[in-house]
């Protein structure tokens, strides 16, 4: 019988015992008023110990001192903040550290700040199914009716990227021609991802399957035919059905397994919300700026009294002890999280009211341009922080409501120095053509020469870039005759 020998092995792994605590206070941050209230109502649920004060209560956690060893050991292990919220300010470092050195000795241009600015709202922005497809559509080689077509197709779609609805019924309803429309189907039918726009499962995966050049294999041979049988696995009446053996059958139905059956389903929702602004900002009678954040629809929490009088007696088991401690934790972490929301929120808020201050005073005319990467600085935060606290937010202004990345804008500098906004531009060209004459409607390269007499220079493409973005026509579409 051999000896049982023993040796000492070293492992090195890293772990990041807060990464669930981390991920909820970036939701907090990200999450509007109105959608963080659903968030917290959910964690009030889960959480036994936490409750919400009373809206007429004052102070958000009710801080009582009771002289006694085994609560003050409860809040010693519970004193987590300081530690806690330093992972974030390090993660922020890091990042910072690591983008100057990515940096280092590189050259900069307004390509790399496209490519910046795009990576900044991925991080936070959904793309809904229609979305995604219309960007394929205008990029589709096709005559105008059959994008006008293809437009009314996608918005025609389910959930699931199937459309249910006829051919010829969609025609009628469009007053668009059956065979255009028939035709802008088959275009659709061609987009990422692949089976969007078909009629059901069994037309979905089949497309699929054409997509990949297998449209002549044993499993789109049974898609197409024996959809029924597949649902059911009725493996030996499609081996007698098919004359395929049952291995080859096992092939088709894994191939068949790969497939996706609803294409439309990892897309958000493409659904109209209620815009409510997470912060308003205003002149009082004494003509001094105000930022006053929206608290309506976010609860105030506390730790319940009554749980803390249970863990300070000190009668509890080792693992309610500890259930408490951690629920506690959690509920702490909680609220400090919302705050730090607010706060971050509030921050940024005052920075934009400073550097845009201009646009705050008389209008969209004097939007300068901003960066996140400035404001991150300015805050003493990483700019995908300001990413995140800025998502899915608004400020209300005296000249009305706009997203918070309104204010962040690329822009130009004048001939006088000054820096100018792209949205302040595009204000300007709309202007421009609301003055021209309908039967003389100015060429894009008469609009360039009119910003030019305003020491604006850019290139007549970049003013057709952005009358597309105003959803203005070109020069001969535009032209009326009475």
């Amino acid at each position: 019988m051999s000896a049982q020998g023993f040796k000492q092995v070293q492992k090195q792994t890293q772990s990041l015992v807060l990464a669930p605590q981390l991920r909820n206070s970036l939701k907090i941050l990200q999450a509007p008023a109105f959608e963080l209230r659903t968030s917290i109502l959910e964690e009030l649920n889960a959480n036994p110990l936490l409750e919400e004060l009373p809206i007429e209560s004052i102070s958000i956690e009710d801080h009582r001192d009771l002289p006694n060893e085994n609560e003050r050991e409860a809040n010693e292990e519970l004193d987590f903040n300081s530690a806690d919220f330093s992972v974030l300010d390090k993660m922020n470092e890091d990042m910072r550290e690591y983008y100057a050195q990515e940096n280092t000795g590189q050259s900069h241009s307004v390509k790399d700040d496209e490519r910046r600015n795009y990576f900044m709202n991925s991080l936070t922005e959904s793309l809904s199914l229609q979305q995604h497809l219309i960007s394929q559509a205008e990029l589709t080689d096709c005559s105008d009716k059959e994008s006008q077509a293809l437009l009314y197709l996608i918005g025609c779609l389910d959930d699931n990227g199937y459309l249910t609805e006829s051919i010829s019924n969609i025609a009628l309803a469009a007053h668009i021609p059956y065979g255009t429309v028939l035709s802008a189907s088959e275009i659709l039918k061609s987009f990422e991802p692949a089976g969007i726009g078909t009629e059901d499962m069994r037309d979905c995966l089949a497309t699929q399957l054409e997509l990949r050049g297998r449209g002549d294999t044993l499993a789109a041979k049974i898609l197409r035919e024996h959809f029924d049988l597949l649902v059911r696995r009725r493996v030996p009446e499609l081996k007698r059905k098919t004359g395929a053996s049952t291995e080859d059958i096992q092939v088709a139905i894994e191939e068949i397994s790969t497939l996706e059956p609803a294409p439309g389903k990892r897309f958000s929702p493409d659904s109209n919300s209620i815009i409510e602004p997470d912060v308003t900002v205003y002149q009082n009678e004494y003509d001094e700026w105000q930022v006053v954040l929206n608290s309506d629809y976010i609860p105030r929490l506390r730790i319940s009294n009554s749980y803390k009088e249970m863990l300070a007696k000190g009668m509890l088991s080792k693992q309610e002890k500890d259930f408490m401690l951690e629920r506690m934790r959690s509920g702490k972490f909680l609220i400090n999280s919302i705050e730090q929301r607010q706060h971050t929120i509030e921050r940024i808020t005052r920075e934009i009211l400073k550097f845009q201050n201009e646009f705050f005073e008389v209008g969209v005319a004097k939007l300068r341009p901003l960066t996140m990467n400035t404001i991150a600085d300015t805050v003493g935060v990483h700019e995908t922080t300001v990413s995140r606290a800025i998502a899915n937010k608004y400020i209300r202004t005296p000249h009305g409501v706009f997203a918070f990345k309104y204010f962040f804008t690329p822009g130009y500098k004048s001939g006088n120095g000054e820096s100018i906004s792209n949205k302040t531009i595009k204000d300007m060209i709309s202007h421009i053509i609301d003055e021209e004459k309908p039967a003389k409607p100015f060429s894009d390269q008469s609009i360039v020469d009119q910003l030019k007499a305003k020491d604006i220079k850019i290139a007549r493409r970049t003013v057709a870039k952005y009358r597309e973005e105003l959803g203005i026509l070109p020069t001969n579409l535009r032209r009326r005759y009475d």
